[in-house]
């Protein structure tokens, strides 16, 4: 044996199949990625440092005759070494610099714009915290350790009250939020009556459809969306309807025959099923009678006109009751489109919620949302766009996050592209789509607790989002020294204050409730320290507000989370650990190392796992007994 090397025994039960791995590399990764050193301007991701910076720049002036655009930052190298910042009672930090660019603009006789002068410079923005090697920050020569924040995914949370509203009787209503990672909260919900409605960040609730209405959708195209459409035909005095799906489980009137055998396929007043409808193709029957007294409490797509009169009978989205009836059948309608409504697969709530929804066009509907966010103010339709496509469209006011549009498209069943971190008309679409289909007993509500639903907001990210706050502060300051500085003369460091961002940061590390003063009473707890878990700091848990389900056990927490190590008193399951084999994905998941098995044999190949990607395989626990060759 080599001189000097230790020879590592395992006493355990379980076979060791894969080395403990780094146990801080949480902390360092995820700042690595924030800060991005090393790596060329030109070559950085969207993230961190890169990410906030662009979020805010290029700044334009409230004129429009200068703007001031971003090219890259520079990090400098520490004044002290990490031994000095700890003797002298200093910050281990880097000078922060950014390469701008300050553009004059004039306008031409055309009325366009027109780039005048360019005037590039480096500005000090001023120091920035670094990590060291062990995971940690020094600031004013203490270490710290910021915990990293478990708390609930951006995405789409379908949930119900469990049946517990006294109003409803013991019925359940069902919910559906959608959570941004930075921007205004959408709810929609049912009511007792069955009509759903809206709340835009908790405020009044509005009828859903205005939402519809105001992204441009007629009320003949909501209903088209929603309902399967029905076309009769009407001639001398009788009606003719297609054949399709939609019959499926309906009761006819008179019998349904085959006209070469008279073979019955359906009885009088009997249902028809899917074996009928097969038949009835085989046969190709393709049309069937409706009779006067079928058309009763059906519900019309469009108006029924009087050809000869031009007078409107019957309005889009109206009953066809037994005074009208007659009238109907006596006209010649080629083309009578009717919505098909039967309470079990369709229900009528898209419907009756159109109803009560007074808003005839989408200027209304913009008017009206503008009315329930801004009570008092009178409103213009201008003002109205703008409020409402600066909630959820704007990329500068609302992000979902890559991770929110992941599971927004997971969840809708949508194919939206990643970038697109915004809402679309489509997702709101098949969001009320998914909500009807909840309440006529089809698809899932969520579990908040499950791990795939609750993701890891490290170091990294806890900074970025202090710095876009300190940015937007800083761009305030930029907008309103530009309207009062001398631009013809001025540089970018006249213009740029940067008080603001290192002011964050430093009440960031100073104290923040995720910003702690390091555990150092044996060198055990010091990792410890660095992986923890914590529900609680900015955007997270209150211990007041906290549950009994939120710090409980989830069986998704095997692999992920210690179910053992937390805290007594009142922080019991609010703060925990990260397993010792556990990782943190790119998207902020939590991830367990999994053996394959194949043909009942474990193998030596491992396959990390997020909580949903574990779902699709069944799962044996890390102690079942194998044999000596592996097999279960």
């Amino acid at each position: 044996m080599a001189e000097g090397l230790r020879v590592r025994k395992n006493f355990g039960k379980v076979p060791e199949i894969l080395a403990i791995p780094n146990l801080i590399e949480i902390q360092r990764r995820s700042f690595e990625r924030f800060m991005q050193e090393g790596i060329q301007a030109d070559k950085r991701e969207d993230n961190g440092l890169q990410a906030a910076f662009k979020s805010v720049f290029p700044i334009m002036d409230y004129n429009e005759t200068a703007s001031i655009e971003f090219i890259e930052y520079i990090v400098g190298n520490p004044k002290y070494s990490l031994r000095e910042c700890l003797d002298k009672g200093v910050n281990f930090s880097s000078p922060l610099k950014i390469r701008v660019m300050l553009n004059l603009w004039e306008k031409g006789e055309d009325g366009k714009k027109r780039l005048k002068e360019s005037r590039e410079q480096e500005v000090y923005l001023g120091e920035i915290p670094l990590m060291t090697d062990t995971g940690t920050f020094v600031i004013n020569g203490v270490e710290r350790v910021v915990v990293s924040q478990l708390h609930r995914s951006p995405g789409i949370f379908f949930s119900h009250d469990k049946g517990k509203s006294q109003a409803a009787g013991g019925k359940v209503i069902f919910s559906a939020r959608i959570i941004p990672a930075r921007g205004s909260w959408f709810d929609f919900e049912f009511d007792t009556k069955d009509t759903l409605y809206v709340r835009i960040d908790r405020r009044k609730k509005l009828h859903a459809t205005i939402i519809l209405k105001a992204l441009g959708y007629s009320e003949e195209e909501i209903l088209k969306q929603y309902y399967p459409i029905e076309e009769i035909k009407i001639e001398g005095g009788s009606g003719i309807r297609a054949v399709s799906e939609v019959l499926l489980g309906h009761r006819t009137v008179k019998a349904i025959t085959i006209p070469k055998t008279k073979e019955v396929i359906v009885k009088e007043n009997g249902r028809i099923t899917k074996a009928a409808l097969k038949k009835m193709e085989a046969a190709k029957i393709t049309k069937i009678a409706i009779t006067k007294e079928e058309l009763i409490g059906r519900v019309t797509l469009n108006d029924i006109i009087d050809q000869e009169t031009g007078e409107v009978i019957l309005e889009s989205n109206k009953e066809i009751t037994e005074e009208i009836v007659d009238e109907i059948m006596s006209m010649k309608i080629p083309n009578l489109q009717l919505i098909f409504i039967d309470g079990i697969r369709y229900l009528p709530s898209l419907r009756a919620t159109l109803l009560l929804d007074k808003v005839e066009n989408t200027d209304e509907a913009l008017v009206e949302i503008y009315k329930k966010l801004r009570p008092g103010e009178p409103p213009s339709i201008a003002d109205a766009r703008s409020l409402f496509e600066g909630l959820f469209f704007d990329p500068k006011r609302y992000d979902l996050s890559v991770v929110g549009r992941l599971k927004l498209n997971k969840r809708l069943g949508v194919d939206v592209p990643l970038e697109t971190r915004v809402l679309t008309d489509k997702d709101i679409i098949e969001i009320l789509r998914y909500l009807f289909n909840l309440r006529a007993g089809k698809g899932e509500v969520d579990d908040i607790d499950h791990l795939g639903n609750r993701r890891v907001r490290a170091v990294g990210e806890l900074l970025e989002n202090q710095f876009r706050i300190g940015l937007v502060r800083m761009e305030r300051a930029i907008k309103e020294k530009m309207t009062l500085t001398e631009l013809e003369t001025a540089m970018p460091h006249d213009i740029i204050n940067a008080k603001p961002v290192i002011a964050v940061i430093k009440e960031f590390f100073g104290s923040s409730q995720l910003s702690q003063f390091m555990d150092q009473t044996n060198p055990m707890s010091e990792i410890t320290h660095k992986r923890r878990l914590s529900a609680l700091g900015p955007g997270g848990l209150t211990r007041e507000r906290a549950g009994f389900e939120v710090r409980d056990v989830h069986p998704t927490h095997y692999g992920r989370i210690c179910p053992v190590e937390t805290p007594e008193g009142p922080n019991i399951g609010l703060i925990t650990s990260l397993a010792t084999y556990a990782r943190v994905n790119d998207f902020g998941f939590i991830e367990s190392p999994y053996r394959k098995v194949t043909n009942g044999v474990a193998t030596g190949e491992i396959e990390y796992l997020s909580a949903i990607d574990g779902e699709k395989h069944i799962i044996a626990q890390a102690t079942t007994p194998l044999g000596a060759d592996g097999t279960l």
